[in-house]
């Protein structure tokens, strides 16, 4: 069917028709190497029962546990089957109120998604970074590029609460931080969204980041407000005004399709409602290093108490019990 020529004649349909195409040559792919790599295991177990090879044995049951692991992985990711779960993502983590602990805070989750991103082999790219007055960040977007990134990441949204002994406190008292998460699909530009530019307000402005080879610092930075909604987007990493003025209506037509997804949903008001206020009642996610260590999700009541392994990237047990969560909820 894709071979035919007046397919194309639509563009838009030809171009879901190849996507559907693409996304089921991944998972019978996958399906077909998961098959492969269980076979080999078994007629390896075989020859090392015949052999009495104790240690084979001990690698092949280590194996088979990678492989169990990978195809629980893979029946979560059948179940992204949303519109743009395949898309890229824009990840944006704001400070709460607090100051400079808030925003260590803010810092430390960009830190944990990047992580998340690398091990998982997707591309990280700085959108936007506002540094923190004395440490930290106050707000920070970035791109994160790869197969399904938008269907992991998008129940990451919400306000994220941390509990610890602040090294920022010189009487070492505990400290209650937040910080609020955002995430939005990269839209494909055969998405039609139309925006009134009559309806924004565009401002350049100095780059403020840390420094680095993902930040520019020049005059051209550009916040674009789109004024109905109270969307804000900012670009500041592209080497012109015109660049990150492109960049930053990609990003705000992005901002405006995830609402109108939510409203489709009809969860754009417990959206609002969730990131409206950084702080108490609010939070999707609690980590605490003090007094006892324990990250849990409030939605799911997933926990753990291997804090530093969360805060370096390990959240696939938070992610696949919010898809699996939801698509329950929706049987």
């Amino acid at each position: 069917m894709t071979a035919d020529a007046a397919l194309w004649e639509n563009p838009q349909s030809a171009q879901k028709l190849m996507s559907e195409k693409n996304n089921l040559e991944y998972a019978l792919g996958n399906f077909r190497e998961m098959m492969q790599n269980l076979n080999d295991l078994a007629e390896l177990a075989e020859l090392a029962e015949a052999e009495n090879d104790e240690a084979v044995l001990v690698d092949v049951t280590q194996q088979l546990e990678t492989l169990r692991e990978t195809v629980k992985h893979s029946e979560l990711e059948a179940l992204l089957s949303g519109e743009v779960d395949a898309n890229d993502a824009y990840l944006e983590v704001h400070a709460g109120s607090g100051g400079t602990e808030a925003q260590d805070w803010a810092e430390m989750l960009v830190r944990m998604y990047v992580r998340w991103a690398e091990a998982h082999s997707y591309k990280t790219e700085y959108v936007e970074e506002t540094e923190g007055d004395v440490a930290g960040i106050k707000s920070v977007t970035l791109r994160i590029g790869g197969r399904n990134a938008y269907g992991w990441l998008k129940s990451e949204s919400g306000v994220h609460r941390l509990v610890r002994i602040s090294p920022f406190d010189s009487g070492a008292r505990r400290h209650t931080s937040f910080a609020s998460v955002g995430v939005y699909p990269v839209i494909d530009d055969e998405i039609e969204i139309n925006i009134n530019e009559a309806d924004c307000r565009v401002d350049t402005y100095r780059a403020s980041g840390a420094g680095g080879q993902h930040i520019n610092k020049t005059d051209s930075a550009v916040r674009i407000t789109h004024i109905p909604t109270g969307i804000v987007v900012q670009c500041q990493n592209q080497r012109s005004q015109f660049q990150n003025r492109e960049a930053a209506w990609k990003m705000l037509k992005a901002r405006l399709y995830e609402l109108e997804l939510q409203k489709r949903e009809a969860k754009a008001e417990e959206q609002r409602d969730a990131l409206s206020d950084i702080g108490w009642g609010h939070q999707i996610r609690s980590y605490v290093l003090q007094p006892y260590k324990m990250v849990k999700d409030l939605r799911t009541n997933v926990e753990t108490s291997d804090t530093r392994a969360v805060l370096d990237g390990d959240i696939d047990m938070f992610l696949s019990a919010s898809l699996a969560d939801k698509v329950g909820a929706h049987d």
